[in-house]
C-alpha cells in the first residue's frame, strides 16, 4: 500500500519544481535561535510568499517545536508556517506530506533525536524526495539534531569523549543535503571539540564543521558559506601527517567548504 504514495513524493516534487535558484541550507547551532538565521530563511523562502514546512520528528514533542519555531517566524511575516505530520505511519500522513513537501518553499528540521529524525527519512523515499526538492531549489534548515543530519555522515550521540578518533561518537546515514563535510552543533558549549577532531582525523576526505549555539552557517550552492548570530563555526581540515587545521570564523566571516578557505 505505500508504493503509490512514496512514489508520489518524488512525481509531487518534480511537477512543483520552481525557478532554479540553487542549493540554500542554513545551519542553527542550538539553543536560541538566531535572528539573523531566520531572517535570512525567510528572504531566502520567498519574504511573504515563503511556504515554510516544519519537519519535527526528531522532537518528543512535535507539536510544541512547531508551536515555538512559528511564533518566532511570525516575526519575519512568511506566507504560511504549516506543520508536517509528526510521523509517516499511515497513508494519510504520507500523502499529506507528499503534498505539502511539492508545495513549500522552505523545509526547516526542528532538533531533538537524531535517530528518531532519520528513522523517519528511511521509510520508503522519503529521503529521496527531500533531496530532489533541495536540488531543486527549496531552501532547507535545521537547529541543532535537524543541522547534525544533513551531512552524509551524521553524529547521533558521544561515546567516549576521553579519546580524540572514532571511538569518541556514534554515528550513521544522514540525510546527505550537504556533501563533503561531518555537521556538529552546541559545539563549544558542549565541549564536542574532541568527537569532532576524531572523526575528521579518521575521515580526513570530510572537513568538520561546529556551529556554536545561538549561530548559524548559511551555505550557497553547497559551497559557499557565512556565519550568522552571536558565536562562532569552528572548521576543522585534516591536513597531511595527522595534523589539523582549525578555522575559527566569526560573525559576518565567509568560508569556502568547496576550496576549504576563506575567500
Amino acid at each position: 500500500m505505500r508504493r503509490p504514495v512514496l512514489c508520489g513524493l518524488v512525481l509531487g516534487s518534480a511537477l512543483a519544481a520552481p525557478a532554479a535558484a540553487g542549493e540554500r541550507l542554513i545551519l542553527l547551532g542550538g539553543g536560541p535561535r538566531s535572528p539573523e538565521a531566520l531572517g535570512r530563511l525567510v528572504h531566502w523562502a520567498g519574504a511573504d510568499g515563503a511556504r515554510l514546512l516544519v519537519v519535527a520528528w526528531a522532537s518528543a514533542d512535535p507539536d510544541q517545536a512547531y508551536r515555538s519555531l512559528r511564533e518566532e517566524l511570525a516575526l519575519y511575516r512568511p506566507g504560511s508556517v504549516d506543520p508536517a505530520p509528526s510521523a509517516l505511519a499511515t497513508e494519510a500522513d504520507r500523502a499529506r506530506f507528499s503534498t505539502q513537501l511539492a508545495a513549500a518553499t522552505a523545509v526547516f528540521f526542528t532538533g531533538g533525536d537524531q535517530r528518531r529524525l532519520m528513522d523517519v527519512v528511511e521509510q520508503g523515499r522519503v529521503g529521496d524526495a527531500l533531496r530532489r526538492r533541495y536540488a531543486e531549489g527549496v531552501v532547507f534548515a535545521g537547529t541543532s539534531a535537524g543541522t547534525a543530519v544533513m551531512s552524509a555522515l551524521a553524529i547521533t550521540a558521544d561515546r567516549d569523549r576521553r579519546v580524540m578518533d572514532d571511538r569518541s561518537a556514534e554515528v550513521r546515514r544522514g540525510l546527505g543535503i550537504l556533501p563533503g563535510v561531518i555537521l556538529d552543533q552546541h559545539f563549544v558549549q558542549r565541549q564536542r571539540q574532541n568527537r569532532l577532531f576524531g572523526l575528521v582525523l579518521a575521515h580526513p576526505d570530510l572537513l568538520g564543521v561546529g556551529v556554536d549555539e545561538g549561530t548559524a552557517l548559511a551555505v550557497r550552492d553547497n559551497r559557499h558559506a557565512e556565519v550568522l548570530g552571536a558565536s562562532k563555526v569552528t572548521v576543522v581540515d585534516a591536513q597531511a601527517r595527522g595534523d589539523l587545521l582549525l578555522h575559527l570564523l566569526q560573525p559576518g566571516d565567509s568560508f569556502d567548504l568547496l576550496e576549504r578557505r576563506r575567500p
